[in-house]
């Protein structure tokens, strides 16, 4: 997996999630980004995703409304 270069001007998909909180791993694969607890593991841990322009490196980081997670050019945005 190459680290593809931070694309701000990406447009922002908004994704509810029918609450007001959800884990980033949970979130990557709800919102479609990626397919599998594993994929997601490593994406994590190697750096690849970002929750407010901002790697983090947390599985279970709870995203709140708001929130835009970004993975391989991707944007998506937490709503209620």
């Amino acid at each position: 997996m190459t680290k593809p270069a931070p694309r701000e001007d990406a447009p922002i998909e908004d994704v509810p999630i029918g609450g007001e909180v959800i884990r980033l791993g949970q979130f990557l694969k709800f919102a479609g980004l990626l397919d599998s607890g594993g994929n997601v593991k490593e994406a994590i841990i190697d750096g690849y995703v970002t929750v407010n322009g901002e790697v983090d490196r947390r599985r279970g980081r709870q995203l709140q409304l708001g929130d835009i997670v970004s993975f391989e050019g991707r944007r998506v945005r937490v709503c209620p």
